[in-house]
């Protein structure tokens, strides 16, 4: 059975435009996913820690038959390819990245699991997440939120830029 799955797509380290491509690129790659459309990339002001770069983030959106832990797995495969070291520190989370991929939507499923909460926790709090989202799609919900488009009206979208 095909799902549509949504992943957001961020770092602030190195060349992240060409980088978060390349990711996208390794992501359509992977077996069982089919037709990834990736939205804008977009500049976004620092988010948790500000003492750092600016971000550039996406989202990506596919088709995909993989279970929700084995996509899981695979991003964080992904993330390591590119360089990602995650950590247990304090401030890591919010902290400088080469790449952050979170898997924010996966259908219309709820799930909470060890490492994986879908939707994204912090989802509708995200203007960074929330804007190449609805450029991907305009009428999205959010399980147990609701619209995306009224998510964002809540959230401040200062600093949030599309890269050309």
């Amino acid at each position: 059975m095909s799902v549509r799955a949504w992943v957001g797509l961020g770092g602030n380290l190195g060349n992240v435009p060409q980088v978060l491509r390349d990711a996208a690129s390794a992501l359509s790659a992977l077996p069982g996913i089919r037709d990834l459309r990736l939205s804008s990339l977009y500049r976004t002001p620092a988010w948790g820690r500000t003492d750092q770069p600016d971000f550039v983030n996406a989202v990506a959106v596919f088709d995909t038959e993989r279970a929700p832990m084995d996509l899981l797995d695979a991003l964080l495969d992904i993330e390591r390819l590119f360089g990602r070291t995650r950590s247990d520190e304090a401030g890591d989370q919010w902290g400088p990245r080469t790449l952050d991929l979170d898997l924010l939507l996966y259908g219309d499923a709820v799930i909470t699991l060890p490492g994986l909460t879908v939707p994204h926790p912090r989802l509708h709090q995200r203007a960074f997440a929330l804007v190449p989202l609805l450029e991907l799609d305009a009428a999205i919900v959010i399980p147990r939120i609701g619209a995306a488009i009224e998510a964002l009206v809540h959230v401040d979208r200062a600093g949030i830029e599309a890269l050309p």
